[in-house]
């Protein structure tokens, strides 16, 4: 089953395992899907991986993205992540640094270095500052709900 991890970088295989070991059946059999491109819908209890599944393999396309263009990566997000329950999005949140901060820390002991990814959480509980910052520096992930995401893409800069 480990074998569904080769695609990933080392860095991103080795935290994986690391950690967790072996995959679950729902992250086994969604990663080849999902590394595909093809649209993919996981069913399966909750604690299985499902979240896992989904992000783990686009955090490592946005790190391979990031690393590869340097200098002269284009800020913008690159991962979008959108809940309907506003609290939800503050769990994937807290569940999303703990991955990638083991991710460069793998890669560091590996000898390759990855750079930091920022993530953020926008809702309309959002203070306008960080609204403001954000259409400055936006992150590469973004965590929002759908009126949110409305909001944003309908708005006038």
């Amino acid at each position: 089953m480990s074998d569904v991890l080769d695609a990933f970088l080392p860095s991103v295989r080795g935290w994986f395992c690391e950690t967790f070991g072996e995959p679950t059946p729902p992250q086994a059999e969604g990663w080849p899907a999902i590394q595909r491109g093809d649209n993919t819908l996981i069913l399966s209890p909750t604690g299985s991986g499902k979240t896992l599944a989904a992000f783990l393999w686009g955090v490592d396309e946005l790190y391979r993205e990031v690393a590869q263009a340097g200098e002269t990566y284009e800020q913008g997000v690159r991962l979008l992540y959108v809940s309907p329950l506003k609290a939800l999005n503050n769990d994937v949140e807290r569940n999303l640094r703990a991955p990638l901060a083991g991710i460069r820390r793998a890669a560091k002991e590996q000898g390759a270095p990855l750079p930091r990814l920022d993530v953020l959480v926008r809702t309309g509980d959002t203070p306008q500052s960080d609204r403001r910052r954000m259409v400055k520096h936006p992150p590469h992930i973004l965590i929002t709900t759908p009126e949110s995401l409305y909001l944003i893409l309908t708005s006038p800069v």
